[in-house]
């Protein structure tokens, strides 16, 4: 029976031990965790006490003790496991290259499956090379070891307090601040998270909720390493989208319903919304404001990074960048223009590779993932990809009309810090009809650079000056927009209160 205090990792290591399999390999570079979690796994299995030995090439076999240090090599130290005398964990680090140039060691793997099973022996290997040999396959169990879930990072911090404490910091150990520490570390190893901690701590001595901005910075840094993925930091609220009231009334009401994931049905849990629409019409800070709105943290797959073969096959790429989205749950994921990295460089037969693995990830994947994915051209995406049950719903963002043009302008200068109250904003309507949000956002840009160049306050006239400088897209890709907003007719939900082409 499941303990609901178990990690997950422990939970599975203790599977491979209550159900007898004597041989496993562990695909993992994260040798000190794996020794931990053997650790425990030895507690929790065995009413009495059993040893861990551990092997290496360069320290021979040795007790996690320290003691009982025997300079073995490969074959010698499986033959050590095959003659030992009882109860044992015995843990082989890095042992993929012996098993790879050794047929004698490929062997005597075989010959201890039978010597260790029901005699209470278990060999695992630890490495952060995948490679079984065909030989033993089916005789071990693979397991390989995702980052630490919010139970185990929960743990790490606890046994850290020693260590924070040495160093003259200190601990807010409250459940719900560990809480919000380990889900502000997830995605991380647990020596990523321990830097990350010690970064914190040279901040400020104390490690608590005001600690949290600088595990993400960390995290960000070391989640952009990957290249695939991007940390997008928290820096627009829903406030900051103007118009698109259907929208943002439809996340609110998501919004609770994420909030309460573990306690409804899965099927009735926000799974994602596919955003469509004009270039520059707020897509991308849609986007951005789920993120503020759910209050999670959001990354960006680069869809064209997936492609470029810089990480590999582009189907592999993508399937590694989803997994480890999922390792760093609850969390917004953005796939960005989804469309435009597939159709410019997707080579023959990745296309279906890639959509099959996508649409089976979102209908399985982690009750923690909100997806929210953006498309300028969505009629180019194949029609499983867009029906009911992906996305929870498709939202067209049209040109913006005339009263959200008026409420985008004060967006962009209440973020400039002016005010605007002796405006007269109206006479902008006219001038601006057509025009996206990208347009007149940098409108104000324009503007506000007029003024500051001439020393001297922004007024309601330079806005309206800037306007004849500005060639909307709605004129210059006329029937490229035309074409957006035909196929979007019955297709999507306008996000837009009123009526559709408006």
């Amino acid at each position: 029976m499941t303990d609901a205090t178990e990690s997950r990792a422990l939970r599975t290591l203790v599977d491979i031990v209550e159900s007898g399999r004597p041989l496993a390999y562990i695909h993992s570079p994260e040798e000190q965790r794996v020794r931990a979690l053997l650790r425990e796994t030895a507690r929790t299995c065995f009413s009495a006490a059993v040893p861990l030995w551990i092997w290496s090439l360069t320290e021979g076999m040795r007790r996690d003790d320290g003691t009982g240090v025997e300079q073995l090599g490969p074959r010698a130290a499986l033959d050590f496991v095959a003659t030992y005398d009882g109860a044992a964990l015995f843990l082989f680090e890095d042992f993929h290259e012996p098993m790879r140039e050794a047929p004698d060691i490929r062997r005597r793997l075989r010959d201890l499956y039978e010597l260790c099973l029901d005699r209470g022996k278990f060999l695992l290997i630890c490495s952060p090379v995948k490679f079984i040999p065909e030989e033993i396959e089916r005789s071990i169990a693979y397991v390989a070891l995702a980052v630490p879930d919010l139970l185990e990072l929960v743990g790490f911090l606890r046994r850290e307090t020693p260590a924070i404490t040495a160093a003259g910091g200190s601990l807010d150990a409250t459940e719900a601040t560990l809480f919000q520490l380990g889900r502000a570390l997830q995605g991380l190893t647990l020596d990523e998270a321990r830097h990350a901690i010690r970064r914190a701590l040279t901040t400020r001595p104390a490690l608590d909720q005001e600690s949290i901005p600088t595990l993400l910075e960390e995290k960000r840094l070391l989640v952009n390493r990957t290249g695939m993925i991007e940390y997008i930091p928290p820096e627009t609220s829903i406030e900051h989208v103007g118009g698109l009231e259907i929208m943002k009334k439809w996340l609110m009401e998501r919004r609770k319903l994420f909030q309460m994931r573990d306690r409804i049905s899965a099927e009735i849990v926000p799974k994602g919304v596919l955003v469509m629409g004009i270039s520059g019409c707020g897509k991308s800070l849609s986007i951005k404001a789920i993120a503020s709105c759910f209050e999670l943290p959001l990354y960006r797959i680069d869809m064209i990074a997936i492609f470029s073969g810089r990480h590999g096959t582009a189907e592999g790429a993508f399937a590694q960048a989803c997994h480890m989205l999922e390792s760093m749950a609850p969390a917004v994921v953005w796939f960005d223009e989804i469309e435009a990295g597939i159709n410019t460089q997707a080579k023959e037969g990745e296309l279906s590779r890639i959509f099959g693995f996508f649409l089976t990830w979102m209908q399985e994947k982690t009750r923690g993932l909100f997806v929210g994915a953006t498309a300028n051209r969505i009629d180019l995406l194949p029609a499983e990809m867009i029906r009911k049950g992906r996305f929870d719903e498709v939202f067209f963002v049209d040109l913006p009309l005339e009263d959200e043009r008026l409420e985008i302008f004060r967006v962009h200068l209440r973020r400039r810090g002016i005010d605007f109250s002796g405006f007269d904003l109206v006479p902008l309507k006219t001038f601006t009809k057509g025009w996206t949000g990208a347009e007149i956002e940098q409108c104000v840009v324009s503007a506000l650079t007029t003024a500051r160049l001439q020393e001297r306050q922004l007024t309601g006239e330079d806005l309206l000056n800037a306007t004849a400088n500005v060639v909307p897209l709605s004129k210059t890709m006329k029937e490229q927009v035309d074409h957006i907003r035909k196929w979007a007719f019955d297709r999507a939900v306008r996000a837009s209160p009123r009526e559709f082409g408006r």
